[in-house]
């Protein structure tokens, strides 16, 4: 079945595009890469010089971004992760190119899709699982317009894109199962649509499409025969998957859920009237949405090496049940615009007054009386809501009241959403920690680089010409920072090669101390998650504030370099 398409749908598309565009790219290279995206990025790197590393198995984005390095001529933090902010973005054509929704929820999907908080985050971040999940919807788009060879074609590219694609695939044939187990009540007005798939199906040419994913998967995968082992990489996904089952993981069940509730507030609650609906009204779109949603957030929480990053599939179904239940209140009829309008300010007005009393909670003791007073009041305009809601549509109608009480809440927890992207992107600084964000953030790598080549230019009159030794610090991030250095990875230092610059843990060497200057640096600083009360949860939720635990090094100079100091004969 096709549907018809509207006025301007094309500058609406272009407007989320830009939306997602400016979310994905604004300081991209801002953040310092965290040693989960930097050793790919080195390895992009390498290829980009001539080397032949091992490949980490995101062939994709790690082939890719070795063509972005070699034009460029090395690698920056915004290359590093160009390619995933890149992909990111055209996620929002997706919608586009499913005939299954109609236009109006596409639309409405794209501009979630813009600005969730989650996928935002991910799509800057370098080698994460975007890459899989655009490409891989790509391909269920072309699949459903018929479009073999582009069907194909994404298909190759969501199996280069890394690990995240099994999960993805796990999820939707667990999804696929239960919806071919459930008997779903279908109206007859979508008989044609069953007809219409199942000619889908049959006149869709298998052939055609094998044959562009097998030539894409190669040729995208050896980056035109260049680099023959990106096709090694991408079948060491397949270990790499099922390691994740085996391999245990500090993040607990409960950030999960937390993010989904912090980050997706309006999604969620859309989503969840959707939900009700739809399985009372045995609706043949929302059910197989509602399982896949349910199938993916469960596999996210249930997978022993869980990451935030793993509810990026569950994102997506959940996006796509708000868009449906928020394009059912869009049309008001000229004569309830008064009454909407009302409805609305109303409970926007009580969203905020909620928020602004959690808010204020975080200041007050939890064991003083006014906290428990400020508690209950929070709970009593939740109430208040609801049975002003109740009240209106028992006085006026229902329809004004649902109209009314989904804008108003769009409103208010639109506003809170829009203010959770803005933090998952990095545009709050580093002070203000994120659940999206990748674990060990390098706090002063850009002045630990600065030092070094400061060094290096006073010493020897060229800032990248020092080699630097790395010894006993594990951080591809570290690499990554002097990676216009000559670095030598050591698990201990031989002090009588008495090298240039030494990088070690923070630790009292009597050796280096006695002939080199040593100067500390943050590195690796990572919220205390595990080791918080709930206090601590509420002041994070209101404020974004965490405490942290940090990783120091030290940077060795050998004493001799520094102006001014004399030389022994």
């Amino acid at each position: 079945m096709t549907y018809e398409h509207f006025k301007r749908e094309g500058w609406l598309y272009a407007l989320a595009f830009i939306l997602a565009v400016g979310l994905r790219f604004i300081q991209l290279g801002a953040m310092p890469l965290t040693d989960i995206e930097a050793a790919p990025a080195l390895q992009a790197l390498q290829i980009a010089q001539g080397l032949k590393p091992a490949l980490s198995p995101y062939p994709f984005y790690i082939l890719s971004t070795s063509v972005l390095f070699f034009l460029y001529g090395s690698g920056t933090d915004f290359l590093a992760r160009f390619i995933p902010a890149l992909t990111g973005s055209l996620l929002v054509f997706a919608p586009l190119i499913l005939k299954r929704i109609k236009p109006r929820p596409s639309l409405f999907l794209a501009f979630f899709i813009a600005i969730d908080p989650g996928l935002i985050s991910l799509s800057r971040q370098a080698a994460s699982p975007i890459l899989a999940i655009t490409f891989l919807l790509f391909a269920w788009g072309f699949f459903d317009q018929n479009k073999p060879r582009l069907a194909g074609f994404f298909a190759a590219l969501a199996l280069l894109g890394g690990p995240s694609i099994w999960t993805g695939l796990l999820g939707i044939g667990i999804t696929w199962a239960l919806t071919q187990g459930i008997k779903i009540r279908r109206p007859q007005s979508t008989s044609d649509l069953e007809v219409a798939d199942t000619h889908q199906l049959s006149t869709f040419n298998f052939r055609l499409s094998t044959i562009s994913l097998v030539v894409t998967f190669i040729i995208a995968g050896t980056l035109f025969f260049i680099t023959p082992n990106g096709l090694s990489a991408a079948l060491a996904s397949i270990p790499t998957f099922i390691n994740s089952w085996l391999i245990p993981s500090d993040v607990s069940a409960g950030r999960v859920f937390l993010s989904l509730l912090v980050y997706q507030p309006l999604a969620f609650l859309l989503a969840l009237f959707a939900i009700i609906r739809g399985w009372v009204k045995g609706s043949s779109r929302i059910i197989p949405l509602s399982l896949w949603f349910l199938v993916a957030l469960l596999l996210a929480v249930f997978l022993p090496s869980r990451q935030v990053a793993d509810l990026a599939w569950a994102l997506i179904p959940l996006c796509a049940l708000a868009a449906l239940e928020l394009v059912r209140n869009v049309f008001v009829f000229p004569d309830e615009r008064a009454e909407i309008a009302g409805v609305v300010f109303l409970t926007a007005f009580v969203w905020v007054f909620a928020w602004l009393d959690f808010s204020g909670m975080i200041w007050i003791p939890t064991d003083s009386r006014e906290y428990i007073v400020r508690f209950w009041l929070l709970i009593g305009a939740l109430l208040l809501l609801v049975f002003s809601l109740l009240l209106i549509a028992a006085g006026w109608s229902i329809r004004t009241a649902r109209i009314g009480g989904v804008w108003g809440l769009a409103l208010a927890l639109g506003v809170l959403g829009f203010g959770g992207a803005l933090g998952s992107a990095g545009l709050r600084g580093l002070a203000n920690p994120e659940l999206w964000w990748s674990p060990s953030i390098p706090m002063q790598a850009d002045l630990l680089q600065k030092t070094v080549n400061d060094m290096s230019e006073w010493s020897m009159g060229d800032d990248n010409a020092a080699p630097v030794i790395i010894a006993g610090v594990n951080s591809p991030a570290l690499e990554w920072t002097l990676r216009e250095h000559h670095v030598v990875i050591a698990e201990s230092l031989d002090i009588s090669s008495s090298p240039d610059f030494v990088i070690t843990p923070l630790q009292d060497d009597p050796t280096l101390s006695a002939s080199y200057r040593g100067q500390d640096f943050t590195w690796r600083q990572t919220p205390n998650w595990n080791a918080t009360l709930p206090q601590d949860w509420v002041r994070w939720v209101a404020l974004r504030e965490m405490p942290q635990s940090g990783e120091t090094i030290i940077l060795w100079v050998r004493e001799d370099l520094f102006l001014g100091t004399a030389v022994s004969p």
